[in-house]
């Protein structure tokens, strides 16, 4: 049995691997999820309410509904993903089963005399982002692996990297985490690989040159994550007269990431003359981030005649508190001219950070509906979210302040437009939905603009209600390995599709 060591590694420059704007990013970023009728409808209930997953786009919706309602909500999520890297081309697809949407409104009438004719308390869970992912960027690379570890080596002193009598592995990559930091650990690996070379065997040298000898690297790294995002919405709602609705949401937040990327590196190079030549990498991470959060929301919901209805809501930023761990290894294979030799270096040790916040942006939505009578309506949503006020803390962090600054120039406003439609016949209702939302970044490559569609159908039977939908959308995405070296990216091109059943009942 593996025996871990769990260090307390600091927020120093260079502990690039852990907290990233891409990691915040999809820490903050929701989905489109939900009740079936809110997923055919592609999210447009801004204006709309009586959905218990509008709930979480507009707190005044659950007033709106003219008695208690419960629902469950059961998802089988599927993605599809290409993935491009120097010419090749790799797919893979996958799909789960999960309760997607649980949750229940109980209405109180008002008075007779009083001009708040109803209240409402809710209570709704959304699973906001599903974090199953997966993709394989293999092909042929005239830069190595070996460029991640040099650039972190250059400047570490030979000393810091050699173990001693008494010390093992464990020990000193467990010291250069709590002393020196994320860096001197990568330089550690990469030395005791083979993969680095000192230029003198001085114990204060600190310039190292590689042990990869080819021109062309055949690579492949894998990725695979697994995990969520949820959203537990305790709602306060009300009527006033017979054409406005106010509503308040106090929103807890939860997620729990996991990812381990794994690349394989290989050339046919062979030895040379008193040189090392280092032929074949594997190369492991892990990662695990687990989070909680709060945010509030305030809406409200305008009928301004029999057939338009008007919404507007205000979605205040997310304080999300991040726990994260982090674990590495490292195998070679290596000639030399005394024939060929393997190393693994397995320090067994879990880097467990300090905890750390992430504040996402505020968001504003307007809403617009068209209600034909009971035959059917129309309805928009359009979302402002400006993602260049994401930010780290704590910012007197010099790393997390760094981000900050970083983030200004690399991500922009994002806009989101959401259209859906039903058509009413008896006990069934058909319904469609369109979306649409650009990219966060301002290179609109490393996350793309995301598009998407859907359709269901309903049946009420009167107390208990069932609905369906398909909802599909699709978004590129530019994965780069590594933050630093090896910083060539992967194209992967996302299709995700949802099939989606609600059981609804009234109480």
């Amino acid at each position: 049995m593996k025996t871990f060591i769990y260090i307390v590694a600091f927020m120093v420059t260079g502990s690039t691997f852990a907290q990233s704007i891409v990691d915040a990013l999809r820490y903050g970023t929701s989905n489109v999820t939900g009740t079936a009728r809110y997923r055919a409808m592609g999210g447009a209930f801004g204006a709309l309410g009586g959905d218990l997953s509008a709930i979480g786009d507009n707190p005044a919706s659950s007033a709106v509904f003219t008695k208690g309602i419960a629902s469950i909500t059961f998802a089988n999520d599927s993605y599809d993903n290409t993935t491009s890297f120097f010419g090749d081309q790799t797919n893979i697809s996958d799909s789960d089963l999960s309760v997607n949407q649980v949750g229940g409104v109980f209405v109180i009438r008002g008075s007779q005399n009083s001009r708040w004719s109803k209240i409402s308390l809710g209570f709704n869970y959304d699973r906001s982002a599903n974090y199953d992912d997966q993709f394989i960027a293999q092909g042929v690379n005239s830069n190595s692996i070996s460029s991640y570890f040099n650039e972190f080596a250059q400047g570490v002193s030979l000393d810091l990297l050699e173990t001693v009598d008494g010390e093992s592995i464990s020990d000193l990559y467990q010291f250069l985490g709590e002393n020196e930091g994320f860096g001197a650990q990568q330089a550690f690996l990469g030395f005791q690989s083979f993969i680095l070379e000192p230029d003198s065997a001085e114990l204060t040298n600190t310039v190292y040159t590689t042990n990869t000898r080819a021109t062309n690297y055949d690579q492949e790294y894998v990725l695979a994550s697994s995990g969520s995002n949820g959203k537990a919405s305790f709602n306060l709602a009300a009527q006033y007269n017979d054409n406005l609705f106010l509503g308040v949401n106090l929103n807890s937040h939860f997620l729990d990431y996991n990812r381990t990327t794994v690349l394989f590196e290989s050339n046919n190079a062979g030895a040379e003359v008193d040189l090392t030549n280092v032929t074949d990498i594997r190369f492991e991470n892990n990662l695990r981030t687990v989070g909680r959060g709060f945010s509030f929301q305030l809406g409200g919901i305008s009928k301004v005649n029999d057939n338009l209805r008007l919404g507007f809501t205000y979605d205040s930023p997310t304080w999300l508190t991040l726990s994260e761990e982090t674990s590495q290894q490292i195998s070679t294979s290596a000639v030399d001219n005394l024939g060929e030799f393997t190393t693994n270096v397995n320090p067994q040790v879990i880097n467990v950070f300090e905890d750390y916040q992430i504040k996402t942006p505020g968001k504003i939505t307007g809403s617009a509906a068209y209600l034909f009578g009971k035959q059917g309506l129309i309805s928009f949503d359009y979302t402002y979210q400006d993602y260049s006020n994401l930010r780290f803390r704590p910012e007197t962090d010099s790393f997390f302040n760094d981000q900050n600054i970083a983030i200004q120039d690399i991500l922009q406003v994002v806009h989101r437009y959401k259209l859906g439609g039903e058509i009413r016949s008896n006990e069934w209702s058909f319904r469609g939905g369109y979306r649409f939302e650009t990219s966060p970044f301002e290179d609109e490559t490393t996350i793309g603009d995301l598009s998407g569609y859907s359709a269901g159908i309903g049946y009420n039977f009167g107390q208990i209600k069932v609905d369906v939908a398909y909802d599909f959308y699709t978004q590129d995405r530019g994965e780069q390995l590594f933050d630093v070296g090896l910083t060539d990216r992967a194209t992967v091109n996302r299709d995700n599709s949802s099939i989606i059943a609600t059981l609804s009942l009234s109480l």
